[in-house]
């Protein structure tokens, strides 16, 4: 049983309707401190409509969210976003301010003295591979999609926040570029531990970084388990992912053989 100082963030009955139409429902859940859980899914399914929940972008029309312990209702909103990293498909990078400045915006919304500000900026930059006497200066523009995205999380990562929301990070990439970016992801991962929620419905990205992985379908949380709990799974909506992988022999169901 993990203990409540081991959970991050907690589902408890949520739903989350717009007009009058359920988005997700019945959902209970818990994240684990220092995990990462992938929300797997089709379009349209409720992943990223779950993930809006934790920041409190969205607001459940019933049951609880609990972040740190705490209901995202009695959470101030602003502190609540400002104490999660969040990353986005195509990086959301504002195209005005210089890269420098894109890392170092929480921190100086939340009043760092400019030294310590750019010390974190240069730390963080070496620490996703771009060197900052050649970034820091930079536009986004200036920039090729995979070092973007590097910028992305940096930022993400520069109140140094215990949890990471990540909704399509490496979505736009090449494949080349999306697999480095990947695995250098996973790399800092384990050298700081943080906790994410990672939204994808590459089920081949989903294996090579999950801690586990909760299959959404039409809403609803269908299965929350590791990679080899999910090969063994007869759920259809599994078996359907399963087929996406190239290297998956179907007469292989439930055999980590497989993988």
């Amino acid at each position: 049983m993990v203990q409540d100082n081991e959970i991050a963030v907690e589902f408890h009955n949520v739903a989350y309707l717009l007009n009058d139409r359920p988005l997700v429902s019945n959902l209970n859940f818990t994240v684990q401190r220092g995990e990462i859980l992938i929300l797997l899914g089709r379009s349209g399914c409720g992943k990223t409509t779950t993930m809006k929940l934790i920041n409190r972008l969205l607001t459940p029309s019933s049951g609880e969210v609990r972040v740190e312990g705490i209901s995202t209702n009695e959470w101030n909103p602003i502190k609540l976003r400002r104490s999660i990293g969040y990353v986005i498909q195509e990086t959301g990078l504002f195209p005005h301010f210089t890269i420098a400045q894109n890392v170092g915006l929480v921190p100086s919304l939340e009043g760092w003295k400019r030294d310590r500000l750019s010390q974190r900026v240069n730390q963080l930059l070496q620490l996703v591979g771009l060197d900052p006497k050649q970034f820091a200066d930079r536009y986004p523009n200036e920039l090729s999609g995979g070092q973007r995205q590097r910028v992305g999380v940096a930022r993400a990562l520069a109140a140094d926040p215990p949890l990471l929301l990540m909704d399509e990070p490496f979505g736009a990439l090449d494949p080349i570029t999306r697999i480095e970016i990947q695995k250098e992801f996973l790399q800092l991962q384990k050298q700081l531990g943080k906790t994410v929620v990672f939204v994808t419905h590459d089920i081949q990205e989903a294996f090579l970084l999950a801690s586990r992985i909760g299959l959404m379908e039409s809403g609803k949380m269908l299965l929350i388990d590791t990679a080899s709990e999910f090969l063994k799974s007869e759920q259809k909506e599994v078996k359907q992912f399963l087929q996406c992988l190239p290297f998956f022999n179907q007469s292989q169901y439930g055999s980590s053989d497989s993988i």
